[in-house]
């Protein structure tokens, strides 16, 4: 059991077996001479200069230490590699002819008698052409996954857990860890909202649960430390796709161990009241006992917009203008229309998209760490500075600053654990107030020039609304965020640990938006002075902290095994917002100090509070290593909920079965694993907010004889609960030819009921709706596969790939009183929450030439909610990723693939009225006419058009938005050195959304709204130094 363990702590790489003939090892003699080089190279030029065929070690653990220098001559092989790995916590031994290299663990009495016991470090790779061990496995992938509050063996894990690795994370040019997770997980679907730096993402995890927008988030812990939901942010709607800040911003992607999400029931229900929406943990790295380590890393990246939408140029521009006109009976132009009037440069053409957004964004990204430690203490030190401009230009600018440490101890006993990491982070994002991609494909390509010759901004004699006087007004953020987390434990006695885990949280997020008056035409009443000029102002601090205590008990014999995990958690939530805004001040150069303004509105000062507390079990059993059963429970209190119901219960039972181990096919030559596993159970969500069951009321605007009044916003409900989501999960893992070819195939469906939703009210009570618990189920089923293989590994040549896809379904089994409610037109039964009901456009009329759309009620008029009945189910249908590593020699290469099938929102949603002052993408030239008829745009016209506005809600303006995306891409090559202060050095290039495929009509098909700054498409070119 204890060499298990040890093994458990590393990963099984490989194992290497070369040709010739059969050696003893145990009588062999040896000699071989080095300086102070790398253990790595030590080992390599040992094994080779004494031609010993038959060895495994781990080149990635040893490359981080140096020998001292060593000299061996006619000595005993064992004798001497042990020589060379002197003052290393590792050792060597000889087991069935061929040397092990192993982390040093205490002695045994006797040698295993077979290879599974034996505690490698590592393996390398395998050659069935070498010495002969038993027809059992060779190559264990004793891969440890974190489920929260216990640790599993993938093997072992009776739940669903998706796992990536510090390998497929660090050294990449971005500043969330969430842009390198597309596409590795299956069943984890996650959208960039924007292109702009430190803004958010969507991340669903086995679909969308609730029907609040705000009720889908997972449940982030850090360290054992959730991190709280996103900061209220009320003034960065404009350039941030739904005001999103993502909590992750503020962790370094390089800092980070692992990145694991618990899915199904069995994993998500020890968590409860928050683990309906999935939970993500971040484990950041740690130190590592041996010598002294430096480490340095350095990327510099180049970013630009990479969208496909082609727009018209100025005389095809001006062509539909004048066709607009004529279509309308206008032979002479307006005042107003400057493009074709002949008061701008008719010979003048401008690709805007360019100009404005089509600058190139910069970023660099340094991070330095320190480590190392004894045999029973570690320690590691990280500072990180990360740095980004905007595609905007005009100095915009993201910063983040980012301090970690962790030291772990452990008595010599290995009685006593303790861990204590810190974190602490600094993110600045200074940006303009709104978002300009829209009026960078909106514009006019004959607009005049933006700037004067004297470098001010060119109005064109009150012609111009130039999109550049936006730069002046600017929105700014500073986020502050300090983590820590202390996790000790006691082995009382054998097999029996106390555990306690506490951890604080305290984060403080400043937001300003200033609106001089300065980005007015200063021709204009709010351009002439400062006395317009605008500044708001947000404040908000959290401060949390938690205390879980546990116990933790084990019991082996030969055939059973027990785990049991007894808990509690407290946890403690205070906010504090405030909003001020202030106009008009003597001069801008005080518009930053609110108290400077002429007219000062403070909004309300909130306090809230949140309280938490639960007790959670776990029992995990197992018979003869291959029936497995998992029991977890939870407990759950939440000040959130009404007096009634602010208790709740949650758990979830799982089961696996190792097939494998059965008589039948261990000895089995093409099957190495086998298991079938399944659970069901229960987990909740409480992320709504505080005090929604109170009355509460707002401050009224309204003074009545200098008397502030106070308005009702809310009414009590003492049955304000928990939604709750059911799930039940079925699959099937299997391994082939000695775990070369692994897949997993899982089913899965999610029931989420006791929806909270607005239920209406009459208009006598004087409320429109009341939060309340309504029997409105959700269901979420899918199915998901994955596949990972290693077709080549050799000395020379490793290729491993993974392929992964979801097909996940949504639908609204039940919602009583649908029909009649305001969610009428939102939601249909048996069809998905995500759906949307647009007109049915049939084509052109060619006696009118306008658009003619469906009249489903016969009443000679098109108008919501009675011709609005299209059903379109806007939403992904199935998504996933291709990933794979080469690796030769010194050079290794690394490729993701994104594809994600979706149907959504294209162009035509947001598109001006084509042959108005407004340009539009070359597809708008299709347009109908007696000689086109089968023209999908109807004639042009130089105003508004209601037939238009139909338009932009029909069926026209919903459609494929597939995309297969060259996500990642790196290469890089080791540097050999020897004889050097350095252990290693890399260099690499990567790129970030490289190409994409997608036949969609627009900006990108990746988005959460419309008309936004797209991800960007990114080069970076790197080093890494190792002392």
């Amino acid at each position: 059991m204890k060499n298990i363990c040890t093994l458990v702590l590393f990963l099984i790489l490989g194992i290497t077996f070369l040709n010739g003939q059969q050696q003893n090892l145990s009588k062999m003699k040896v000699n071989y001479s080095a300086g102070k080089i790398s253990a790595v190279d030590a080992i390599k030029d040992f094994l080779v200069e004494n031609k010993i065929k038959s060895f495994a070690y781990s080149p990635d653990e040893l490359e981080k230490y140096r020998i001292q220098g060593v000299k061996c001559s006619n000595e005993s092989a064992l004798d001497c590699a042990n020589k060379i790995l002197k003052g290393l916590p590792f050792e060597a031994l000889i087991f069935n002819n061929a040397i092990f290299i192993r982390q040093k663990i205490r002695k045994v009495s006797a040698v295993p008698d077979t290879v599974e016991n034996v505690p490698l470090v590592a393996t390398q790779q395998i050659r069935k052409d070498t010495i002969g061990l038993s027809k059992r496995e060779t190559k264990i992938e004793e891969i440890t996954l974190n489920a929260g509050y216990y640790s599993v063996k993938d093997k072992e894990r009776t739940g669903s857990i998706s796992k990536v690795t510090a390998k497929d994370i660090e050294n990449q040019s971005v500043t969330n860890v969430l842009s390198t997770l597309q596409g590795r997980m299956s069943g984890v679907n996650i959208t960039q909202n924007s292109g702009v730096p430190g803004g958010g993402f969507d991340i669903q995890i086995r679909g969308k649960n609730s029907l609040r927008t705000t009720g889908n988030a997972p449940l982030y812990i850090i360290d054992g430390v959730p991190m709280g939901s996103e900061m209220t942010s009320p003034y960065s709607g404009v350039v941030l796709p739904g005001a999103s800040i993502n909590p992750l911003n503020s962790i370094n992607p390089n800092d980070i161990e692992s990145f694991e999400v618990l899915k199904d029931a069995d994993a998500t229900a020890i968590y409860g009241s928050r683990g309906a929406n999935g939970v993500v943990l971040v484990t950041t790295k740690k130190g590592k006992s041996g010598k002294l380590g430096l480490s340095f890393s350095t990327t510099y990246g180049l970013s630009q917009v990479a969208s496909k939408l082609k727009m018209m140029n100025t005389e095809q521009y001006l062509n539909m203008r004048k066709q607009a006109f004529s279509n309308d009976g206008i032979t002479i132009y307006p005042a107003t229309a400057y493009d074709i009037n002949g008061t701008w440069d008719m010979s003048r053409d401008t690709d805007w998209s360019k100009k404005l957004i089509g600058n190139t964004a910069t970023s660099s990204n340094s991070q330095f760490s320190l480590s190392g430690g004894s045999e029973t203490t570690t320690f590691l030190l990280s500072v990180g500075h990360n740095e980004q401009t905007t595609v905007f230009g005009e100095g915009f600018k993201y910063n983040s600053n980012n301090i970690s440490s962790n030291i772990s101890h452990r008595s010599l006993d290995k009685k006593l654990q303790f861990t204590i990491s810190n974190m602490f982070s600094i993110q600045k994002n200074n940006m303009l107030r709104s978002d300009i991609t829209r009026q960078s494909y909106f514009l006019s390509p004959n607009a005049p020039n933006l700037y004067r010759q004297d470098g001010s901004l060119n109005w064109e004699n009150n012609t111009f609304a130039n999109p550049v006087a936006t730069y002046n007004s600017t929105y700014s953020n500073e986020n502050k965020q300090f983590l820590t987390n202390i996790n000790t434990q006691y082995e009382l006695f054998s097999n029996f640990r106390v555990k306690l885990n506490g951890g604080i949280n305290y984060q403080t997020f400043d937001e300003l938006a200033l609106q001089p008056n300065t980005m007015y035409n200063p021709s204009f009443a709010l351009g002439q002075s400062s006395a317009t000029s605008r500044a708001s102002q947000n404040n908000q601090d959290r401060f949390s902290f938690i205390i879980e205590p546990q116990i933790n008990w084990t019991y082996k014999t030969d055939q059973h095994e027990f785990d049991i995990l007894a808990g509690g958690t407290f946890q403690r939530e205070v906010n504090q917002q405030g909003t001020m805004t202030g106009v008009g001040f003597e001069s801008n150069v005080f518009i930053e100090n609110i108290g400077a303004a002429q007219t000062k509105t403070i909004s309300d000062q909130i306090h809230s509070e949140y309280r938490y507390a639960a007790v959670f079990g776990r029992l995990n059993y197992q018979y003869r290593n291959r029936y497995i059963l998992n029991i977890t429970g939870r407990r759950d209190g939440s000040s959130r909920f009404g007096p009634n119901k602010r208790f709740a219960n949650f758990g979830a039972v799982g089961a696996a079965w190792l097939f494998s181990k059965e008589r039948l096919l261990e000895d089995s030559q093409w099957l190495s694993f086998g298991k079938l596993r399944g659970s069901f159970g229960s987990a909740g969500s409480d992320n709504i907010g505080d005090y929604q069951y109170l009355d509460t009321y707002t401050v009224s605007s309204s003074i009545y004889n200098a008397t502030t009044g106070l308005l009702p916003s809310r009414l009590y409900n003492p049955d304000y609960s928990w939604e709750k989501t059911t799930k039940l999960e079925t699959a099937l893992e299997l391994g082939f030819f000695k775990g070369r070819l692994n897949l997993t195939a899982a089913w899965y469906r999610n029931h989420s009921s006791n929806q909270l939703v607005g239920i209406q009210l009459p208009s006598i009570t004087g409320f429109t709706t009341v939060l309340a618990n309504l029997p409105a189920t959700v269901e979420n089923t899918g199915f998901e596969l994955e596949l990972n293989a290693r077709p080549f590994k050799s000395s020379a040549i490793q290729w491993e790939t993974g392929f992964n896809i979801s097909f996940p379904k949504n639908k609204l089994l039940a919602f009583p009183g649908l029909e009649g409610s305001t969610f009428a037109n939102q939601y249909v039964i048996g069809q998905p929450t995500t759906i949307v009901k647009v007109y049915q456009l049939e084509g052109i009329n060619s006696q009118t030439g306008q658009y003619q759309f469906t009249d489903f009620n016969g009443d000679g008029k098109i108008s919501s909610p009675d011709d609005n009945k299209i059903i379109e189910k806007i939403g992904v249908q199935y998504f996933g990723g291709w990933n794979n590593t080469l690796r030769y020699k010194n050079w290794d290469l690394s490729i993701l693939f994104q594809f994600v099938k979706q149907r959504n929102r294209n162009y035509n949603n947001i598109m001006p009225v084509p042959g108005s002052m407004n340009n539009q993408p070359l597809e708008v030239m299709n347009v109908w006419s007696a000689q086109n008829p089968d023209g999908f745009y109807m004639p042009y016209r130089s105003g508004t058009s209601t037939a238009h506005n139909l338009f932009q809600n029909s069926t026209a303006a919903i459609s494929d938005a597939s995309f297969i995306r060259l996500k990642n891409l790196q290469l890089g090559f080791s540097i050999p050195i020897k004889n050097s202060a350095f252990r290693d050095i890399k260099i690499f290039f990567q790129g970030q959304n490289l190409i994409t495929w997608t036949k969609y009509f627009g900006i990108d098909p990746e988005f959460t709204f419309m008309g936004f700054l797209p991800p960007l498409r990114t080069y970076s070119f790197g080093a890494q130094f190792n002392l």
